[in-house]
């Protein structure tokens, strides 16, 4: 059985919802402090219509760090139901938790809000999830002893840091540049190419050009 297709205005309000959370990750995390009015313009809907589904701005940062979380659970599971070789289940937990790009918001969000309950307990069961994945990587001797929970999680939010060119661009680079952590992360080490070129001098230096 399939679910019944949404009538015209539902489906129109889940558009919405969609435009409203891609909006406000994009304005949250180049700036914390923009006002919710900023929200509303980059989705494109009026600020009645967002009010309509977050109450606050805070509502909305809530919003955002729970899908955040979910995100970064079900990477964890993903990792730790995958049989055969434990290198590879380690090294897709942290593909995945690079590409959910949650670090984002925690460089961004942390400290900006009050979590709820509902979010504490997601985060203590992301974080009992990373501990197992952590944990079977280094019984499996396949992740070096010496490298801890806390110590991936910084790795994360360097990775999130890095922001260059385009988005595919900036996905491109982190994958580069996790695939270099990874082979200092790995037992015994490995030396494999990196994906992707590495950064140009012009693609640096366009940084510092003005923004219209």
């Amino acid at each position: 059985m399939t679910a019944a297709p949404m009538s015209g205005r539902r489906a129109q309000a889940a558009r919405n919802d969609e435009l409203i959370l891609q909006a406000a990750r994009s304005v949250f995390t180049a700036d914390p402090g923009a006002p919710i009015a900023a929200v509303a313009e980059r989705a494109g809907v009026g600020i009645s219509a967002l009010y309509r589904r977050y109450g606050s701005k805070e509502a909305l940062l809530q919003k955002l760090c729970g899908d955040g979380l979910q995100l970064y659970i079900a990477a964890c599971e993903k990792s730790l139901a995958m049989d055969g070789d434990p290198w590879e289940a380690f090294a897709t937990y942290m593909r995945e938790i690079v590409d959910a790009d949650s670090s984002s918001l925690t460089i961004a969000l942390a400290g900006t809000f009050q979590p709820t309950e509902e979010l504490y307990r997601a985060s203590a069961r992301a974080e009992e999830l990373a501990v197992e994945v952590h944990r079977r990587a280094v019984e499996a001797q396949v992740l070096r002893s010496d490298i801890t929970v806390a110590d991936i999680a910084l790795l994360f939010e360097q990775l999130a840091s890095v922001r260059l060119g385009d988005g595919p661009r900036t996905v491109e680079l982190r994958h580069r540049y996790l695939a270099l952590m990874l082979d200092s992360m790995r037992m015994p080490p490995a030396h494999r190419p990196l994906p992707g070129p590495p950064p140009s001098e012009a693609e640096l230096g366009q940084r510092w050009s003005p923004t219209a």
